[in-house]
């Protein structure tokens, strides 16, 4: 599902580097990109392939001689983010890429980026997937509940404009809603599931992957599997009854001019 938001997403963020590298005037350049959420699956380095790709493109179509831009990634995750993993992967991203490959170099940095993680106007460019639904409408105090509380929150465009809008902090360049099916397996485009009982276990796989710490630390271990055996019935059931799609919101932002 990952993915396929990255793949939809591309000519936004193809656009918005290009502009970046537009921006920088030296003929040698570094740009400073943030992936917040970076994670530890296969689609962590997606990010730096794309902007990495996008970077060689402007730079061979560039008129001016000799241009280069090196780009400094920053991966960040909470501390319990598998790094290891992560810096692992990068030894596969540079024997792809040989000896034409844009200079790169990318770093962890651990921690929520609900706090400050870097230093005043020192990143060109903050790349964020799926991460609106962390952002819960109103606040709960910890002493008043009485069962799990999932801080998920699924905003509309015109909550997010209005949010950003109020902020004064930042000019919106570019906003879509696309759909992408439940079934992260599932590209197809009928209104019908022709394996529930198969789409309904690739959700459960795909939400546990997300959630499964949350639920673990409020109610320990035990319950995670049969709890995920019957989210993936409850969900055959309803494929069964009609083909369900999730609004995914894609935003290209630029810091305003004050």
């Amino acid at each position: 599902m990952q993915d396929k938001a990255i793949l939809e997403t591309r000519p936004v963020l193809h656009k918005a580097i290009e502009e970046l590298c537009t921006s920088l005037s030296a003929r040698r350049s570094t740009m400073v990109v943030a992936d917040l959420g970076c994670s530890s699956g296969p689609n962590t380095l997606r990010v730096v392939c794309e902007v990495i790709g996008a970077v060689q493109f402007y730079i061979r179509k560039s008129e001016e001689e000799r241009r280069a831009v090196e780009v400094q990634f920053f991966l960040n995750d909470p501390p319990g983010n598998d790094f290891n993993i992560v810096f692992r992967s990068l030894e596969q991203l540079e024997d792809l890429g040989g000896k034409e490959t844009q200079p790169y170099y990318v770093a962890g940095l651990p921690g929520s980026y609900y706090r400050k993680l870097f230093p005043s106007r020192s990143v060109h460019f903050f790349h964020s997937s799926y991460s609106l639904m962390w952002r819960p409408k109103g606040r709960v105090e910890k002493e008043k509940l009485d069962s799990f509380n999932l801080p998920y929150y699924a905003p509309s465009v015109k909550e997010m404009k209005a949010l950003i809008n109020e902020s004064k902090l930042f000019d919106i360049e570019h906003v879509r809603l696309f759909e992408s099916n439940w079934d992260p397996q599932d590209d197809s485009e009928s209104d019908v599931v022709l394996d529930c009982a198969s789409s309904g276990a690739n959700v459960a796989k795909c939400i546990r992957a997300v959630l499964e710490p949350l639920i673990a630390d409020h109610f320990g271990d035990d319950i995670i599997e049969e709890l995920f055996v019957v989210y993936s019935f409850v969900v055959a059931k309803h494929l069964e009854k009609a083909k369900a799609k999730y609004p995914i919101i894609v935003a290209s932002l630029k810091k305003a001019m004050h």
